[in-house]
């Protein structure tokens, strides 16, 4: 499964200031509720039931936010930059520069895993991460993060 059919470009985010993990998470919500025409509160409440049973702050600098939503049919993503660091009670205690926000149908959690190893497997590539901090502009972030080659 391509990133690219997951996260589009008009999905990207940056600048996005939330001064803590939980109004993050109404952040994110509200994004991905005008994004993909869901209801703002259903997805609030499915991210924040998750965020509960521990953190998705994945280290790095990244939170992996992700919930099952019903009635999606295929896995859809956010991918945010916040303005500042936000403690997303990560597993290295980093603060969390980078959002991916995934949503999935209730049947979809395998899908999310292969989502997840692909965002991860990005971030591991060298370099991705310093350009991502570096872009200006949220088409460079995505064109960043999708590239295949990182200078």
């Amino acid at each position: 499964m391509a990133l690219s059919t997951i996260i589009l470009p008009e999905h990207v985010f940056i600048g996005v200031s939330a001064p803590t993990k939980w109004r993050a998470l109404q952040m994110l919500s509200s994004k991905a509720a005008s994004c993909f025409g869901l209801d703002e509160g259903m997805v609030l409440r499915a991210l924040e039931t998750r965020e509960k049973l521990g953190t998705t702050g994945i280290g790095n600098g990244v939170a992996v936010p992700h919930a099952a939503i019903a009635g999606m049919t295929r896995p859809r993503g956010l991918l945010v930059r916040f303005a500042h660091p936000v403690d997303f009670e990560a597993i290295d205690d980093a603060p969390t520069r980078w959002a991916f926000v995934l949503l999935f149908g209730e049947g979809g959690r395998s899908d999310y895993l292969n989502v997840l190893a692909a965002i991860a497997r990005r971030l591991r590539t060298e370099g991705v991460l310093t350009a991502m901090l570096k872009a200006k502009t949220a088409d460079e972030l995505y064109s960043v993060f999708m590239s295949d080659s990182i200078v």
